[in-house]
This record gives C-alpha cells, sequence and structure tokens, in this order.
C-alpha cells in the first residue's frame, strides 16, 4: 500500500494485522481520485472508518487543506498517526479515537469531501450516509466517496444532495453523491 502521487507519492504505508480492516485496493484509489482530481486543493476533509488512513493521507498528498481522521481501534489510530509522520502530513491532520456513528452525531463543523470505507458486514455504511444528509455536514458541492461491494446500491438522499456517479472496480463498489451548492439549480 503506497501513496500515488502527490508530496508523499511513493511512500509506503503501514497495514493493520488481521482480517478486520480490509485497505481500499491501488486500483480503486486510483480510480477514486480519479473522479475527484479537480475537487481535492485545500478542501477540508473527512476519513471516517479510518481504518490504515490511507484515502485522507492520499487527499492531503495531494493538496487538501486539513484532514480529519476517525477510528475506533486504538492500532488503527496508533496506525494513522505512524502513516501521517512517515508521510510528513501530520501537521495537516486531526486523528480522533472512537465510534465514527457517534462522532457523526457530536459533529458541529463541515467538511468538503466524506470518504466512507466501514467494514461491509458492520451495516454502517447506510445510516453513515442518512447521517451525513440528515444533519448536513458537507459544505455547498461537498462530495461524499462511499465504498462498498458491487452490485450493492446505495440510497438516493433528496436535496440537496444527489449521487452524481457509481463506478465498479472488479468486486467493489464506488458511489460518489455531491452536494448542491446554495440557491443555485445544479446541472
Amino acid at each position: 500500500m503506497r501513496v500515488i502521487t502527490g508530496s508523499a507519492r511513493g511512500r509506503r504505508l503501514r497495514e493493520l494485522e488481521g482480517m478486520e480492516t480490509r485497505p481500499t485496493t491501488d486500483r480503486v484509489k486510483e480510480g477514486m481520485f480519479s473522479a475527484l482530481q479537480f475537487d481535492i486543493e485545500g478542501r477540508r476533509v473527512l476519513d471516517l472508518f479510518a481504518g490504515t488512513g490511507q484515502l485522507g493521507i492520499e487527499a492531503l498528498s495531494r493538496g487538501a487543506g486539513s484532514a480529519v481522521f476517525v477510528d475506533r481501534r486504538a492500532d488503527a489510530v496508533k496506525l494513522i498517526r505512524e502513516n501521517l509522520k512517515v508521510t510528513e502530513l501530520a501537521d495537516r491532520a486531526q486523528v480522533v479515537a472512537g465510534d465514527s456513528m457517534e462522532y457523526l452525531s457530536r459533529l458541529r463543523e463541515k467538511f468538503d469531501i466524506i470518504f466512507l470505507d466501514p467494514p461491509y458486514e458492520a451495516g454502517l455504511l447506510e445510516p453513515a450516509i442518512a447521517h451525513i444528509a440528515r444533519f448536513d455536514i458537507l459544505n455547498p458541492h461537498g462530495i461524499i466517496v462511499a465504498e462498498c461491494p458491487a452490485g450493492r446500491p446505495l440510497p438516493a438522499l433528496e436535496p440537496p444532495y444527489r449521487i452524481h456517479r457509481s463506478y465498479r472496480y472488479g468486486k467493489i463498489g464506488v458511489t460518489v453523491y455531491r452536494r448542491m451548492g446554495e440557491g443555485k439549480s445544479e446541472e
């Protein structure tokens, strides 16, 4: 697992032991960031269910202004901090140890990009998407990137949110939601 491009390009990231964490493959990560390439610079990122932190780290490496990483596992939090140190991106990062859904329920700030990649079997993806939309924690023109098993449809959301695009990478599906801007009709 490595950082694909940007200031930390080529840096190897450490992975968690065991099967509880399933890191996003480089192929899927390349596809995600290809879809986001013009939307990252200077943006505020939330890497929820962060695991190794690789999605938020990739965003920081590509010029995101800041990132918050949230994971409930102590070993994941420690590893995220180590990976941020290795990539020299810790100065623009905040690591939160705690339950991702509880974090969302207490959140009083907004983000531009939110990465969602919870353990597939945990049943947390749809509730997290619903919570983000219900409490409107995306800035106008913000983006949610949700990873799940391919063929698993994710819910449509009420405006100002909409599904922008869905991608398939073998057994992995990625759905990109976008939040429309304030008071303007969107294409």
